[in-house]
Formats: structure tokens, C-alpha cells, sequence
């Protein structure tokens, strides 16, 4: 028996993702399903990375290209690697898919299952101390297990009298005093890398299932006089694995709440009704602003101290500065709204829009990557899109940038103090000027020379601010 400490040897990560997911009766598989915005794979690379591991490889199968994409925006290319697994034929099957990277590798290697995103970077810290430290020399193998009130449906972990490791034996296989056992396998194992794959070679698939299972390595391992070593882990909703839809409905419930309390105890947010509200875990939310219900922030929003967030608003994505008002019933995704801004009710940006210091857009009112500048207003009925807005400007109610032309999209540009009547219609490409005023129901289809007055359809110049002299009915273009 090889008594050399695990201690310094290189850590490895292996994930097992091929799998479908029957149980979730979906056409997606099972880790492509999102919690808490994002696939279930993301949660456990992302937990992978925290342990700083040489390389996390991870077996993909079923929809394989798919849950490749998922892991790459999660994963730097220097850590992920891709193994396939053509055939699912059990857990050992699965890691044995793994091989030629890793048989020859004298290192650790830590399996995690793809549908455990709630396994936190502690955790596994600890399960790999302790294979480790074992008898001062380290473990071959180390189980990370946990005790269920109800252990229906997982492997039971067996210890001999004296306490020890035994066996692991599958439900379906087990008897009916085996099945009395409540301590179960998570899943989640450490391995001296070397001897998991010299041990996956005696396994056999003489099992109810005819699978390979990677659960019988363990054994195997203690019969060769080796150490295994169990990890017996306190929060079982940590370690759980999702199965069906109801218990994913159960962790993003869990997950919520857990964001929620955070922000609440740590960082000064008041909840109206913490109940009826979701909060991204990625997002962050400042002291003394104020969520009402219905509320759901998405994605890796960030908002400021101070501000206020009606109900029936959805934020994605999009950071919101200090002191913001945003009404009931706002959408807002891929935005930002500087302070003291006022959004709302009813409101809609999107698309990289952008609000500056003070703007205002109110109730109908919907901003596509559009700017709006410092104190400026549109505050009814309009919809500004692929526009640049410059400060202290007001848009009249139903205002329309028309920006597409059935082939492209064309930017529409007003300057500082424009004031914009009333039903204006903004043929892009267009241009206004500094100061200048576009009358009711104007359709404006050339550019717009500064502190002028346009109107009419076409819209048509009709007084100069900068001499106060009437003009002809002819708008010559600018620019």
C-alpha cells in the first residue's frame, strides 16, 4: 500500500454532465436547466474555480455542444477541458470516459455531479483536507456523505462494526435492512487519481441496472488494503442533486431567500414583502433602497443607496445609480439609469438605453438604445429608439423616432433645451438642433437647424429664435 501523503499533490476537478435527466420530463437536459438565472453546471464550475484546481474536465453527452457553450461562460479556456461520453452507461462509465487525460496523473481528483448547484467552495475545502490529512498519510478515496430523514431513491453508504467504510449499495440493489440505513452517498467523492483508474478497471455492470457504477470503486479500493475515508457533511439540502422540476422550484425558492436575508441583515435593503420577491444572487442592491412586491431583479444588476422600486417592475442586467424612483410596472433590461432619475409607471428600456443625471421618462414610454441626457424628460406615450438626446431637452407625448426604413436602423440626434411637440414624428437619419422646437404633429424628415421652429407635414421652418425673423416655407438640409 502506497503510504505517500496526498498532501501536495496537484488538485483536478471532474464534473459529470452527460446525462439527460428523465425525471424532469424536458427536452433539455437536466443541466442546462437554469437556477437562479443561469444553468446548473454554471453554479458547480463556478464553485469548482473557487478550490483553484490545475484543469476541471467535464463529461458531456447528451446535448453535449449545448452544455459545452453553458460551461465556457463560466470557465476561463486554460481551466475547462471536454470529455465524451457517447453511451451513458453508469457513473463509472462516465469517469471512465475520462481516462486518457487522467489514469497517469499522480494527483487529486474531486468528481462533483453537474445537477449540485448548492455544494458550496468550503465544503469541498474540507472533503479535501480530510483526504488529505487521513491517518496522517492520506486516503485513496474520501466519500462525501450526509444522513436523510428519508434516504428513498440514493446509495446507502454501509459501515462495518467498528464504523469504518464498507460498501456502497445502490437502491435498487439493496436489501431490506440495507435500505433502513439512512446515511447516503452524495456523489461527490475525492480520489488518489491513479488508483480510481486502475480500480474502474475490475468494475462490472452485474447490477439490476447493468451500469457501471462508479460507487463500487470505493470497495474495491478497501479490499486492495487501501484507506477510504468518509466526509459525513451536516446540510443535506447542500449536497441534494435535482431530479424533477419541483425540486428545482424548491432550491430557486432556497436560493432566493437566502439572497434576500443576505441583503436585508448585511447591506441595509427594506423588503416590503421578501416573499413575493426575486432577487438575482448575482445582483447587488444598496442601503436604504426600497423593494416592493412583485419585484424581480435579474442577472448581475447592481443598484444604488436609496432608492425606490415599485411593484410589478422587472430590472435585468442594469445598473441603477442612487436616489432612482422607478414606478409600477416597469421593464427594464441591458440599461442604466443614473441618479435621481425617475422611471415610470409602465416604462420600457431596453437595449443599452441610457437615462443621465435627472432624466425622467414616464408612464408608456419605451427607450432602445437610446440616450437621454441630464434632466431631460419624455414623460408620456413615446417611443425613442437608436437616439442620442442631449440635456434638458422635453419630448412631447407620441413622439416616434422612425428609425428603421425596412432595410436598416438610422440614429436620430437632438440637442440641449430642444423642445419636441406633441405627436412629432422623427423620419431618421435627422438631426435637431440646440434650441429648437418642433411643432404638434410635425413630421420632421430634415435635419433641424438649432434655435429654430419647425412644423407641418413635411415639418417646414417657420421662426428663427436667433433673430426672431419669420422664414420662408422652404427647410434647407444641414450637415
Amino acid at each position: 500500500m502506497d503510504n505517500i501523503s496526498n498532501e501536495q499533490k496537484t488538485l483536478d476537478v471532474l464534473i459529470l454532465a452527460a446525462g439527460l435527466g428523465t425525471r424532469m420530463r424536458s427536452n433539455l437536459a437536466k443541466v442546462l436547466h437554469k437556477l437562479d438565472g443561469r444553468p446548473l453546471i454554471n453554479h458547480v464550475c463556478l464553485t469548482a474555480t473557487a478550490l483553484a484546481p490545475r484543469k476541471i474536465y467535464v463529461v458531456i453527452g447528451h446535448q453535449g455542444e449545448d452544455v459545452k457553450t453553458a460551461v465556457m461562460e463560466e470557465l476561463n479556456e486554460e481551466y475547462a477541458a471536454f470529455v465524451w461520453q457517447t453511451e451513458q452507461l453508469g457513473t463509472g462509465h462516465a469517469v471512465n470516459s475520462a481516462r486518457e487525460h487522467l489514469e497517469n496523473e499522480d494527483s487529486t481528483l474531486l468528481i462533483l455531479s453537474g445537477d449540485v448547484p448548492m455544494i458550496r467552495a468550503e465544503t469541498l475545502a474540507a472533503l479535501v483536507q480530510q483526504h488529505h490529512h487521513h491517518r496522517g498519510r492520506g486516503a485513496a478515496c474520501t466519500i462525501l456523505t450526509v444522513k436523510l430523514e428519508d434516504p428513498s431513491g440514493y446509495g446507502r453508504v454501509v459501515r462495518d462494526d467498528a464504523g469504518f467504510f464498507s460498501r456502497i449499495v445502490e437502491q435498487k440493489d439493496a436489501s431490506e435492512a440495507e435500505r433502513k440505513i439512512n446515511e447516503i452517498n452524495s456523489g461527490i467523492y475525492c480520489f488518489h487519481t491513479q488508483k480510481l483508474f486502475a480500480a474502474l478497471t475490475r468494475v462490472q455492470n452485474d447490477n439490476v441496472q447493468g451500469e457501471y457504477y462508479l460507487t463500487d470503486v470505493p470497495a474495491l479500493l478497501r479490499e486492495a488494503g487501501e484507506d477510504v475515508s468518509l466526509y459525513q457533511h451536516t446540510d443535506a439540502r447542500e449536497v441534494s442533486g435535482i431530479n424533477n422540476r419541483a425540486e428545482l422550484a424548491d432550491l430557486e425558492r432556497i436560493f432566493c431567500r437566502r439572497t434576500i436575508s443576505r441583503m436585508m441583515l448585511d447591506y441595509g435593503v427594506t423588503f416590503i414583502a421578501p416573499k413575493n420577491t426575486y432577487v438575482s444572487g448575482q445582483a447587488s442592491i444598496g442601503r436604504d433602497t426600497i423593494i416592493y412586491p412583485n419585484v424581480a431583479i435579474e442577472g448581475a444588476s447592481v443598484i444604488g443607496d436609496g432608492c425606490t422600486i415599485r411593484s410589478g417592475t422587472r430590472i435585468t442586467n442594469s445598473r441603477i445609480g442612487r436616489s432612482v424612483e422607478i414606478l409600477d410596472n416597469c421593464v427594464i433590461t441591458d440599461s442604466e439609469i443614473s441618479d435621481r432619475c425617475t422611471v415610470g409607471p409602465f416604462a420600457h428600456l431596453r437595449g443599452r438605453a441610457k437615462m443621465e443625471e435627472s432624466a425622467k421618462v414616464g408612464n408608456f414610454v419605451e427607450l432602445k438604445k437610446t440616450i437621454l441626457g441630464r434632466g431631460s424628460k419624455a414623460s408620456h406615450l413615446s417611443y425613442l429608439g437608436d437616439a442620442t438626446i442631449g440635456e434638458k431637452t422635453n419630448i412631447g407625448a407620441g413622439t416616434i423616432t422612425c428609425n428603421y426604413d425596412g432595410v436598416s436602423k438610422h440614429a436620430t440626434t437632438i440637442g440641449n433645451h430642444v423642445k419636441i411637440g406633441s405627436d412629432t414624428m422623427l423620419v431618421a437619419p435627422v438631426k435637431i438642433g440646440d434650441g429648437a422646437v418642433t411643432a404638434a404633429g410635425s413630421v420632421v424628415t430634415r435635419d433641424v437647424p438649432s434655435e429654430t421652429l419647425v412644423a407641418g407635414v413635411p415639418a417646414q421652418i417657420k421662426k428663427s429664435f436667433k433673430n426672431d425673423v419669420p422664414q420662408d416655407n422652404t427647410q434647407t438640409k444641414t450637415g
